[in-house]
């Protein structure tokens, strides 16, 4: 009888641990498909971001994998790689450059990745980015190494655009941070062919757009206001940077216009965080007294060239300043611009509007 017993409890427990591993079982793979499902999914179906992608000769389905992931193409390597490899894809993917979207899905990005062509990719340049900004936008987005654009900038032959400067004053051509073109690249929305990119044809692109929205339109405004056009072009883009609305940008222009042509300095802080590569950062008093021509704080006049690409706006704004009485701005803390008559009254305002 007691056999018996253990041998029917003993059964109780076998079922009962056999029923709890079925369900462990089934809950694994229910949980298993449900995460490969998704991880098949896009990364962010409402992207619209592009990013270029090169597939070198002899990469693995893994390699590629990984190296989507890290671009943010892909949620998992290993979901990609079991889908190749259940669908009999893992010889069919091409060497190559590709330019693929976070908003595709993987079995979108394999057909892309089997098909051996690269699609054109939407390339936008903001206004007020500089050539060095240029530059690291592009080598994100995976269409250049890094530097290719700046070591072009400073290098490559562009006489063919006769409005450029032939020289910078106080700087040699290859030591200005973005050579002559600087200030020229006008900031639109480009399509690239990332496959055939080559930076000097893309800089004359943006050159040429440059001559077509500003130097025709403006032929006239540029021709009567007595300034060089290597001048509007550089107070244009100190504009660019030392405003914050097209509100701002005639009035600021005047002032600084008047102040310039008073030889008094500009005192204009985005030229020093120009040269020394602080675009957002604090500077400190060391950085005012940096020993460039760029520093405005230290120098009187116009830095050597342009400090950005600056907008259509802020060029407008150089060839059409605005007058007023005023001689100093300052933005505030509050988030508006205030503006002074006089070396008291701005310090007034730094006082009112500046304190932590």
């Amino acid at each position: 009888m007691n056999n018996d017993y253990a041998r029917c409890v003993f059964s109780i427990i076998h079922y009962s641990f056999m029923k709890k591993i079925i369900v462990v079982g089934i809950s694994v793979l229910v949980l298993a498909v449900a995460w490969y499902q998704w991880s098949l999914r896009p990364v962010d179906s409402s992207s619209q971001d592009r990013q270029a992608v090169t597939i070198e000769s002899g990469m693995s389905v893994q390699d590629i994998a990984v190296l989507l992931q890290e671009k943010g193409i892909i949620r998992s390597p290993l979901a990609f790689a079991l889908y190749t490899k259940f669908h009999g894809q893992e010889s069919s993917l091409q060497a190559g450059k590709f330019v693929l979207r976070p908003s595709a899905s993987v079995a979108e990005i394999i057909t892309m990745l089997q098909d051996g062509k690269a699609e054109e990719m939407l390339i936008t340049i903001p206004e007020g980015f500089t050539v060095r900004q240029i530059d690291a936008l592009l080598a994100e987005k995976g269409v250049i190494q890094p530097g290719d654009i700046i070591s072009c900038a400073q290098t490559c032959d562009f006489s063919s655009f006769e409005f450029l400067p032939e020289e910078l004053e106080g700087i040699a051509i290859n030591e200005a941070p973005g050579g002559r073109v600087e200030g020229y690249l006008f900031p639109d929305t480009y399509y690239v062919e990332v496959d055939e990119f080559v930076p000097k044809f893309f800089i004359e692109r943006l050159l040429t757009t440059f001559r077509k929205r500003i130097l025709t339109p403006f032929a006239e405004d540029i021709a009567s206001s007595e300034r060089t056009l290597h001048e509007i072009m550089t107070m244009a883009s100190l504009i660019e940077e030392e405003t914050r609305t097209d509100e701002e940008r005639p009035v600021i222009s005047g002032i600084l216009w008047k102040r310039y042509d008073a030889g008094l300095g500009l005192g204009v802080d985005a030229t020093v965080r120009y040269i020394l590569e602080k675009p957002t950062a604090e500077i400190s008093v060391n950085d005012l007294n940096t020993n460039s021509p760029y520093n405005t704080r230290k120098f009187k006049g116009l830095p050597p060239g342009p400090i950005a690409n600056p907008s259509l706006e802020s060029i407008r704004a150089a060839l059409l300043p605005q007058e007023s009485p005023y001689w100093y701005y300052l933005h505030g803390n509050d988030g508006q611009v205030h503006y002074a008559e006089t070396n008291e009254e701005h310090n007034i305002n730094r006082y009112q509007y500046l304190r932590n």
